[in-house]
């Protein structure tokens, strides 16, 4: 009878060696997949492509930052000298009103290059406004309310007269 118990054993063990084992095919991918298991993915997911921004001017300041801030962005791409007139014309060129804009200067009152340069937009009640300096780590733009003097920049501004 002893021998019967052995037997009987190894068969139960058998049976579970091979029940495991076929789970495991399923539970882990792996056996004879059925035509209608769905494929899975593997690797990482491939970003869709997003467009550029582009100039909507019955939207708000807000709306449109991401495309200001992408003319300015494409400004110091193509100089990264850029000064005030730059950022002026390219904005210009994207649709932004000249008469509506405020610029710094590019050079201090003792004549050295200046740390950085502002230029602003008033549009819709509001300011959109850059900052672009080398030393200041590139192109920064934003949305600020208006000043109470109607401007976007505080203190002396140069004339826009090209």
């Amino acid at each position: 009878m002893a021998r019967r118990n052995g037997t009987t054993g190894a068969l139960a063990l058998a049976a579970a060696a091979l029940t495991l084992g076929l789970s495991g095919c399923t539970l882990f991918g792996g056996g004879d997949p059925s035509p209608s298991a769905a494929p899975s993915a593997t690797g990482t997911a491939t970003p869709t492509p997003t467009a550029p921004p582009t100039f909507r001017p019955e939207l708000s300041a807000s709306e449109n930052l991401a495309f200001f801030n992408s003319v300015n962005n494409a400004v110091v791409a193509a100089n990264a000298e850029a000064g005030g007139r730059d950022f002026i014309d390219a904005l210009v060129a994207a649709g932004f009103d000249k008469a509506a804009m405020e610029v710094t200067a590019d050079r201090t009152t003792v004549d050295l290059d200046a740390d950085s340069v502002q230029f602003a937009v008033l549009f819709q009640d509001e300011c959109l406004v850059g900052q672009y300096g080398p030393k200041s780590g590139g192109v920064h733009g934003a949305v600020r309310p208006v000043l109470g003097t109607g401007d976007c920049l505080v203190g002396e501004t140069r004339p826009i007269d090209w």
